[in-house]
């Protein structure tokens, strides 16, 4: 850490704490999080499920960006440098009097689905989401703390308590460890509710009150659900009926469309809960879509323009097609150029070279006819195809008159033959 100044403490957590720090190499300041658990070698930081996942999902524009790990063998202290963002959702609606706006509620949950989407898509689920998870930044949110993160494909039963009791899905209540992905989306729709009325919807006071005010508002749920848990759990359970309030007024001001995609987000039943990838389709989303849309778009001509680009030639040339039908020598020229012949008549000047002697003239020999007329030619001799290493009759009769001289033998320096 010699590479950086702590300047703050952020918060602190069971397993870490985090700190402002500012770095001494570019000056920037970014979020330490000094964990208080200490390594014994790289490998096992390496192992690290967070630092795993970390570099599986970065780069995203919605999930927090690791920039450095921060190891020390001596002591076996590790941190994570990361991004410095400006506040959490818990900040952001922390005192608050007046709840948000529709439409910056809504920015915020598709930035959120797109972070869980992309985090399912790449087999991690976070297990964790709540509004001191979720950061912000210039009205760009950001997931992090990914410390509690698992593979999808790993082997159930999972740990029981480990997400938030406020945000812990009914799977997670109610299975020894029996629950999937879906949690998140659990998670995400608490969240919602939380944004929308600055108030948790199910604040229990342990496990058993957590179940009850779930089944307060939602009512409780079908056998079959209650069959299926019933079957992962070493104790049975069974709750007295209850319709369920629904969804408080406190969510009035919310769309119909944005209150069924609440209601989507927290179904009792996870097979029948919607998906992060489905959740971004919803028609709620419609507008930030749009957006995203234009966005993209706008960055696509932006870098069209930054290229250049030559003239239109095709334009160039019909400009200089009229330019020429206006002017009559223009036209009397093309005319001419596409009449058959030269279009001009010149003779080419002659060379005068002075002190150029005359050459004499020689008549050419008179060459004997091969074929005499009304004859027919008979070749006595067929022809042969010779080969490369072949010679034919006429060059076996040819004796060089030369005589044949060998060279002396070139001796070289240095003993070489």
């Amino acid at each position: 850490m010699k590479n950086y100044k702590a300047i703050g403490k952020i918060g602190e957590g069971t397993f870490s704490e985090v700190l402002k720090v500012q770095s001494l190499r570019d000056g920037n300041s970014y979020a330490c999080k000094q964990m208080k658990q200490h390594f014994e070698s790289i490998e096992q930081v390496n192992n690290l499920r967070e630092i795993q996942a970390l570099r599986r999902l970065n780069p995203h524009p919605n999930i927090l960006t690791l920039h450095e790990v921060v190891f020390d063998r001596k002591s076996g202290s590790l941190a994570l440098i990361c991004e410095l963002m400006d506040m959490n959702i818990y900040e952001l609606i922390r005192g608050r009097r007046y709840p948000l706006s529709e439409q910056r509620v809504m920015h915020y949950m598709y930035q959120l689905c797109k972070s869980l989407d992309h985090m399912h898509r790449n087999g991690i689920f976070h297990r964790d989401v709540k509004p001191e998870n979720i950061l912000i930044k210039q009205d760009v949110l950001k997931l992090g703390d990914f410390g509690s993160c698992r593979s999808v494909y790993s082997k159930q039963p999972y740990t029981e308590y480990i997400s938030t009791r406020w945000y812990r899905a009914p799977e997670c209540l109610l299975t020894d460890g029996f629950y999937s992905y879906k949690m998140d989306l659990w998670s995400a729709g608490c969240v919602f509710y939380e944004i929308t009325s600055l108030q948790p919807l199910f604040p229990g006071a342990n496990e058993l009150d957590q179940i009850s005010k779930i089944h307060d508002v939602i009512g409780t749920p079908a056998e079959k659900t209650l069959t299926k848990f019933k079957q992962s759990r070493a104790m049975s359970f069974d709750f007295p009926f209850k319709k369920g309030s629904g969804i408080p007024l406190l969510t009035a001001s919310l769309s119909p469309q944005c209150l069924s995609l609440l209601h989507a987000m927290v179904a009792y039943d996870p097979d029948e809960r919607i998906s992060a990838h489905q959740a971004l389709q919803h028609p709620s989303f419609q507008e930030q879509r749009a957006a995203e849309r234009q966005a993209l778009a706008n960055h696509r001509r932006a870098c069209f323009s930054e290229c250049p680009v030559g003239p239109d030639l095709s334009t160039d040339w019909q400009t200089a097609r009229e330019s020429r039908k206006q002017h009559p020598r223009l036209r009397a020229e093309e005319e001419r150029a596409r009449r058959p012949g030269p279009a001009f008549v010149v003779e080419l000047p002659k060379l005068k070279l002075a002190g150029v002697a005359k050459l004499p003239s020689f008549s050419s020999p008179t060459l004997q006819p091969v074929f005499v007329p009304g004859k027919v030619a008979v070749l006595r001799r067929p022809f042969k195809c010779v080969g490369a290493g072949q010679k034919t009759d006429t060059q076996k009769d040819l004796k060089p008159d030369l005589k044949q001289c060998r060279l002396p033998t070139i001796e070289r320096k240095g003993g070489g033959p």
